[in-house]
């Protein structure tokens, strides 16, 4: 005879194991007392990331110009992401031209605040934010992420297990609650990553998804679209851009995300049940916007794209579909998509990006194929977050 199990218990047992399994994993991969740590850079890398040949890096070392940094066998020189810093505000000292080697914010510019959205799973959407605030981050802009998703993806990629470590709270919900929200920095926390602070998030998330309801039929407190973005301004002049991981779904920390933004990023799979399922949720955005909108949210966007990921260029369906896309969207498409890469996947076994792991524990052309993708993606990004700022 068959056995009725009680689904909540199952599922609550299953999760239970599942922490404890993937804590074990991560105490073997960071022992309890160990940090996340950023590895060091070769002299190649570190010359691409400034944009100046390796002859110059190599001559600023023999001037002594450069900062010390480690040296390895046959005298190759290792840079951590503090000594690329110290070496960018050294260079922009002695520029020509403002801002060559030191990109972010000045005098007028305002915060760029990127929400990444889709609400249909495996889109890409957490290694895009990712990628995109560490790729930042490593150019020399300050940056904040902030993850939005109660299921915590950013926060993990970057050293924090939510069950163990915020188990008295800390994320954006601490902040944007109705009774009692803290201010924003107190949420904030160091990476070992330079220039990348992040809000880690949890499943208290879902929280402000249960209580803007009530409030809103109280009509308790300011409205629930302009929480986000009322906690940002107070952290406006720390940072350059602020980029959000929203969650796989349309409800009310999304619509405040959105309020938030000045800049929208779309992720897209191009397949044809991923590129259908878009059509509603885009449908469904605009309608709840709209609601917003009218209530006197601000819709006003410096730019809004749609970027291809975990895109296969030998798959014919995939390819009909980005020309589809293109053929609709035009411009609001990026030129570059992000490939599918078993360099991207495995990095995130051993919860890394692409700009962390060593290039040596993948073939070459693997890894240069991917991280050119990535690098590619982001620099177009890059290049909208500058024209926003009018260069």
């Amino acid at each position: 005879m068959r056995r009725h199990e009680r689904i909540d218990k199952l599922v609550g047992d299953h999760a239970e194991k599942l922490s404890e399994r993937l804590q074990q994993h991560r105490s073997q991969l960071f022992p309890p007392n160990a940090r996340k740590e950023m590895r060091k850079f070769t002299a190649g890398e570190v010359a691409a990331l400034l944009g100046v040949k390796d002859s110059y890096l190599r001559k600023l070392h023999l001037d002594g110009k450069a900062p010390e940094v480690e040296m390895r066998g046959n005298g190759r020189r290792y840079y951590s992401a503090d000594d690329i810093q110290a070496l960018r505000e050294m260079l922009e000292a002695g520029a020509k031209v403002t801002g060559t080697y030191m990109p972010g914010r000045r005098d007028g510019d305002h915060l760029q605040v990127i929400t990444v959205i889709n609400f249909k799973g495996g889109s890409g959407k957490t290694t895009t934010a990712a990628h995109l605030a560490q790729k930042a981050a490593l150019d020399g802009y300050k940056v904040l992420a902030i993850d939005l998703d109660p299921q915590a993806s950013l926060s993990a990629l970057h050293g924090f297990q939510p069950e163990f470590d915020l188990l008295d709270g800390g994320t954006l919900y601490d902040a944007i609650r109705y009774e009692d929200p803290v201010p924003l920095s107190d949420v904030i926390q160091k990476t070992y990553f330079t220039n990348l602070d992040l809000v880690p998030g949890n499943l208290d998330l879902m929280e402000f998804e249960h209580e803007t309801p009530r409030a809103l039929a109280e009509r308790s407190g300011s409205l629930f679209f302009t929480r986000v973005g009322d906690k940002l301004a107070e952290i406006e002049s720390e940072y350059d851009l602020v980029v959000i991981d929203c969650p796989p779904q349309l409800g009310f920390l999304t619509m405040s995300a959105l309020s938030a933004a000045t800049a929208v990023l779309v992720t897209v799979h191009p397949q044809m049940l991923d590129v259908m399922s878009m059509c509603q949720f885009l449908l469904m955005t605009s309608n709840l916007l709209g609601v917003v909108s009218e209530a006197g949210g601000n819709m006003d966007y410096d730019w809004m794209r749609y970027v291809v990921t975990r895109y296969e260029p030998g798959d014919g369906p995939q390819n009909q579909m980005v020309s589809f896309m293109r053929s609709m969207f035009g411009e609001y498409v990026l030129n570059h998509p992000v490939l599918k890469s078993t360099a991207i996947s495995d990095a995130g076994i051993t919860k890394q990006t692409l700009y962390e792991v060593e290039k040596s524990q993948f073939t070459r052309t693997t890894y240069d194929r991917a991280r050119e993708s990535l690098d590619a993606v982001n620099g177009e990004i890059e290049g909208l977050i500058q024209e926003a700022w009018g260069r």
